[in-house]
């Protein structure tokens, strides 16, 4: 396809093109692209003049990075490229500025008590003119002020969302949420941990080869981080399902008995004791051992540690270990078959009972979300029967590597029409005049976003989601303009009623992560563990308030507190009240002097009203005509502009 021939391309969920436009060079020489350089490099600037629409619900979140970003794409990276238009006569610089001002007003240290006019109120005119002259912002309040429901319809009524804590076995016979975070917490995970064993004097041989040396051993730390990553992974996926975590299980310890068995192989080797020497790594060297195999054979881990420099025997006893404890948990969750699953029997009550009781005419329709393609697919398999001969639906799997249903095709935009045959205007399609829908559908997040179900009124987080905005995103299917439904229902499954103690959990994790990010750049100096964990927690704090409130209310993005959307930083809802203003009030304004005047003669004039007309047009020889606004400018511009243009 030659993209570079498009005068114009539109970009739905634009905020996946974050980030700085940039290539990369990767090992065997080939270069790289993100999204962002290839928008910006094979389809803008390259060919024809290409400009470039992108929608998106996001994209504002808690920093203007992926705004700037966004912007940068309309300018097609040229910096005075809005000039004419705007004035602005540096993008970059502007943008930059408002960053600086966005961050100094989200730092809490400093602004404990903040607010967005806080913000609005430091930020320069240019960035507003730059936002003013590019942006169009739509809120669901916005719409519902200023639109009639007889030109666009109207958003259904939320219900107050349902908050379900189902234990995870019927017999109460698997460990709850809590309790097994405790018992995880102690494994050791040794198999994801190779530069423990390491023997003395090895260290220094492989912080060579990564060309630093440091005080802590980088790799070391990287992998302590990785290991409270994969034990809150583990308990993430039995948030999800019983049979996600068995999965889990199962992957590990095979994963333990293959590095096992290769771990026996390199000892029984007539001399295992070989191994080439560290020279030769650095030289390249392609010597072969004694049995004519490559000493690459030998190496584990992603930093392929040389097995020969590892303790390999207290290896062996740490990896067993953590195989008889993985094993047991494997046994425990197989245990809890789907007869005994007691979060799906919960799902399973809860459609039964809207088949029961419909509370939009005879709508069946469930949605059921959840993060993990293999709980989906266990959902899909589990409720097929019960789906078809108790409670006559017609169930569907979409996932982003699978499709499944039994009615109609089984395709991706097939299963989705048939279950939102009103939204997607299914009448209009020549290919599907078929009778009959999809009522339940099993999805995994790969439908999230930009899809139009609203003909469903019921959706179900089979698991949450750690960032609200998805969970948002994911209600947003069905809360939207053009449904037939009066109300609709939200139910969210949490794994734990101790909310704080998960939201803590969730905190850990995260910060651990950008750890794991920040050593993998080789600046482990620049910053020490704690304060990068303080920077991160602060990061995410605002997200942990927000779940704690979808408990009790759904929200839009623009009621997430802090979080900044583009209806903030744009004239949209003024410039909406002047038009409304002038449609509601034409007669009046046709009718209305050409002046209304204030520097005129009161009724109580010395000179009374008999002798008003003649002194008027007295006045109207001294006064030119024109209005006097008296404005006031709020600190200093940033570029030095003596009037705001706001």
């Amino acid at each position: 396809m030659n993209w570079a021939a498009y005068d114009l391309v539109v970009i739905d969920e634009s905020h996946n093109f974050k980030g700085n436009p940039k290539e990369r060079e990767l090992e065997d020489g080939t270069r790289k692209v993100n999204r962002p350089h290839f928008l910006l490099e094979e389809i803008i600037r390259k060919g024809v003049k290409t400009r470039v629409l992108l929608l998106s619900a996001t994209p504002v979140n808690n920093n203007l990075r992926d705004l700037r970003n966004q912007l940068n794409l309309i300018a097609a990276g040229e910096d005075r490229a809005l000039y004419e238009t705007t004035g602005v006569a540096e993008i970059g610089e502007t943008l930059r500025l408002a960053q600086v001002q966005f961050t100094n007003w989200a730092d809490k240290d400093k602004n404990p008590d903040r607010s967005v006019k806080q913000l609005l109120e430091r930020l320069d005119s240019a960035f507003f003119k730059l936002l003013d002259e590019l942006t169009i912002a739509r809120s669901r309040k916005h719409i519902t002020r200023f639109y009639s429901a007889a030109e666009v319809g109207e958003f259904p009524h939320r219900e107050k969302p349902i908050s379900m804590y189902p234990n995870i076995d019927l017999e109460d016979r698997f460990p709850s949420f809590d309790a097994l975070n405790k018992i995880i917490q102690g494994y050791k995970l040794a198999i994801f941990n190779p530069s423990a064993f390491l023997r003395e004097g090895a260290k220094s041989k492989y912080e060579v080869r990564e060309g630093k040396q440091i005080a802590a051993f980088t790799q070391e730390r990287r992998e302590h981080f990785l290991i409270g990553m994969m034990k809150v992974n583990y308990l993430k996926r039995l948030e999800s399902s019983v049979n996600s975590f068995q999965v889990s299980m199962d992957r590990t310890i095979t994963k333990i008995d293959d590095l096992l068995k290769r771990i026996e192989e390199f000892e029984a080797r007539p001399d295992p004791e070989h191994q080439l020497s560290f020279d030769d790594v650095l030289a390249g060297s392609n010597e072969q051992d004694d049995s004519g195999e490559d000493e690459e054979a030998w190496t584990v881990g992603k930093k392929e540690y040389q097995m020969g420099d590892l303790k390999l025997g207290e290896w062996k006893a740490a990896l067993h270990q953590d195989r008889d404890q993985l094993n047991t948990l494997f046994m425990m969750a197989r245990g809890v078959d789907p007869k005994h699953d007691a979060k799906l029997f919960e799902l399973k009550r809860l459609i039964m009972d809207k088949v029961i009781k419909p509370f939009n005419g005879n709508n069946r329709k469930v949605l059921v979300f959840t993060a993990f393609s293999d709980t989906a697919r266990y959902l899909y398999d589990n409720l097929l029967e019960f789906a078809k001969h108790e409670v006559k639906l017609n169930i569907a799997l979409v996932t982003g590597s699978e499709t499944k249903t039994i009615f109609g095709s089984n395709d991706f935009n097939s299963i989705l029409t048939n279950f939102s045959p009103i939204s997607k205007e299914r009448s209009k399609r020549t290919n599907m005049k078929q009778e009959g829908q999809i009522d339940l559908l099993i999805a995994s997040d790969c439908i999230s976003e930009g899809q139009n179900l609203q003909d469903c009124d019921f959706m179900v987080n089979y698991d949450i989601h750690w960032n609200p905005v998805r969970i948002i995103q994911r209600f947003g299917r069905i809360d939207r303009l053009g449904s037939t439904n009066k109300s609709i229902r939200l139910v969210n499954f949490w794994p734990t009623e101790d909310l704080d103690g998960y939201i803590n959990l969730k905190n850990r994790v995260e910060a651990r992560m950008a750890l794991v990010d920040v050593t993998a750049t080789g600046e482990d100096n620049m910053l020490n563990t704690e304060k990068i964990e303080d920077l991160v927690t602060e990061d995410l704090r605002y997200r942990d308030r927000q779940l704690k409130r979808l408990k009790d209310e759904v929200l839009d993005l623009e009621d997430m507190g802090e979080n900044i959307s583009l209806t903030d930083l744009t004239l949209d809802d003024f410039r909406t009240e002047l038009l409304n203003f002038l449609k509601g009030n034409e007669e009046r304004l046709k009718n209305a002097p050409f002046g209304l005047y204030a520097v005129v003669p009161s009724a109580q004039h010395p000179l009374g009203n008999k002798q008003y007309d003649t002194h008027h047009a007295g006045l109207r020889d001294v006064l030119k005509p024109g209005v006097v606004l008296c404005l006031k400018q709020r600190g200093e511009s940033e570029h030095g502009e003596s009037v705001n243009p706001l």
